[in-house]
């Protein structure tokens, strides 16, 4: 029995999951954040709850690609401060997961996302009338890495976006292109291989979901290589726009499916 089989998978829908994958690749190395269009075709799909056990292995390939590429950009201070409130997001998010059905999962991360972006999209209009944003060593700063972190925790667990939680937090603390690739790919690349036996607990990750990854990986590859290419031709301030732009269209998508 082959894959689109075992899926009940048409051609349209498995290039839909191909494409979805490369995208992933292309975000991880570009555009943090466009993943959320990936979540959203892997949603459309297949069934909710098993779009997110499929999807998490595909994700740590970007991920594993992305540090790669950018290792040497890495803010570890940073991280080693958001971990423990991550940490403490996956696990409410584990429990969430428990009771929340697909409807209650998706209207609670779109509405995050929504705010999340608006909230940043303020600040970097203050930051730039006022002064630098929060540093993460001021108290203002510690307060905001705790609240990123629970939040990026619980929506990575439940949803797998996180990732544009996190892009409005690291926007928001002042981080440039660089940096902000190389930070987030160690970030994901560590909370998502912490999630593998979460998600396993829950019956999200199975050998018929491992077998589907297998095919779909091998369109991660080409997704970070174009990333790597464009993001030397995006100037700071079009990156930051497209992150937040994904982030809403994420968030939307989320809110009216």
């Amino acid at each position: 029995m082959d894959i689109m089989t075992l899926w009940h998978l048409t051609g349209w829908e498995f290039a839909a999951l191909a494409f979805a994958a490369l995208l992933v690749g292309f975000s991880k190395t570009a555009v943090s954040g466009a993943n959320t269009v990936s979540l959203a075709i892997f949603a459309a799909v297949l069934p909710a709850r098993a779009s997110t056990g499929v999807l998490l292995p595909v994700l740590i390939a970007g991920d594993v690609l992305a540090v790669l590429t950018y290792r040497r950009h890495a803010h570890w201070p940073t991280l080693w401060r958001l971990f423990p409130a991550v940490a403490a997001g996956v696990a409410v998010g584990t429990v969430f997961l428990v009771w929340a059905d697909d409807a209650i999962v998706r209207t609670s991360i779109g509405g995050i996302l929504l705010f999340m972006a608006g909230v940043t999209v303020w600040r970097r209009r203050r930051s730039d009338a006022d002064g630098p944003p929060d540093t993460t060593t001021s108290r203002a700063g510690r307060v905001k890495a705790r609240s990123y972190g629970v939040l990026g925790g619980f929506t990575t667990m439940v949803a797998n976006a996180g990732g544009p939680v996190m892009s409005m937090y690291l926007l928001s603390a002042g981080f440039r292109k660089l940096g902000f690739l190389g930070t987030s790919a160690f970030f994901f690349l560590i909370v998502n291989v912490s999630k593998l036996p979460f998600s396993a607990g829950l019956g999200l990750i199975d050998g018929r979901s491992l077998l589907l990854d297998a095919v779909l990986v091998v369109f991660v590859v080409p997704g970070a290589l174009v990333g790597k290419w464009a993001v030397n031709k995006i100037d700071q301030r079009l990156f930051e726009r497209l992150v937040i732009a994904a982030t809403v269209v994420g968030g939307l998508q989320l809110l009216l499916r």
